[in-house]
C-alpha cells in the first residue's frame, strides 16, 4: 500500500511532517509526498499521486488565511478534491486548517498537527477496508480539537 501525502508552501504549518510521523509510527506503508504553492494545486496533485504514483489513498493538506477571499479558495479546491475522487474512485482525505479557527499562533499550530495527526489515522483505518471506521459512526469524533462525543437522550 502507498499513501499520497499532498501539502502547500502557502500553509504556516508543516502539517506533512506529523502525518508522515503518524503514518510511519503506525505503519510501514510507503509514502508519496507531494508539495505545491496553494490549495488550488491540490487537486491536481492529489490526482498525480494517484494515478501517476499509484497511491491508493491521499491526505490533501491545506490553511486557509482569515479573509473571505482565503475561504472562497479553500471551497474551490475543496471542490477540485471532490471531482479528483470522483474520477479516481479513491479517497482523499481533505485536511484544512483556517486561520480564525483560533486567536493564537500556537493554538492554530496544535489544531494542524492535530487534524493531520488524526487524518492520517483515519487514512490507515480506510485503508484496512470500508467497515473500519463504523465502530466510531455517530461518536462526535473530531481533528483538530477535542472529541464532541455523542448526543446522549
Amino acid at each position: 500500500m502507498k499513501i499520497g501525502i499532498a501539502d502547500t508552501t502557502f500553509a504556516r504549518v508543516d502539517m506533512a511532517k506529523s502525518a508522515i510521523g503518524t503514518i510511519k509510527k503506525n505503519s510501514d506503508y510507503k509514502i508519496e509526498r507531494y508539495t505545491v504553492p496553494g490549495f488550488k494545486d491540490l487537486p491536481v496533485a492529489c490526482k498525480k499521486l494517484i494515478e501517476e504514483e499509484k497511491c491508493d489513498i491521499v491526505i490533501a493538506l491545506g490553511m486557509a488565511g482569515s479573509k473571505p477571499i482565503d475561504k472562497q479558495c479553500a471551497h474551490e479546491a475543496a471542490l477540485g478534491l471532490q471531482a479528483v475522487q470522483l474520477m479516481t474512485n479513491k479517497h482523499i482525505l481533505e485536511v484544512f486548517v483556517h486561520m480564525d479557527e483560533a486567536k493564537s499562533e500556537k493554538e492554530i499550530y496544535e489544531i494542524a498537527k492535530n487534524r493531520a495527526e488524526k487524518h492520517a489515522l483515519n487514512a490507515l483505518a480506510l485503508l484496512k477496508g470500508k467497515t473500519e471506521l463504523t465502530k466510531y459512526a455517530g461518536m462526535g469524533r473530531r481533528q483538530g480539537k477535542e472529541d464532541e462525543g455523542p448526543i446522549k437522550v
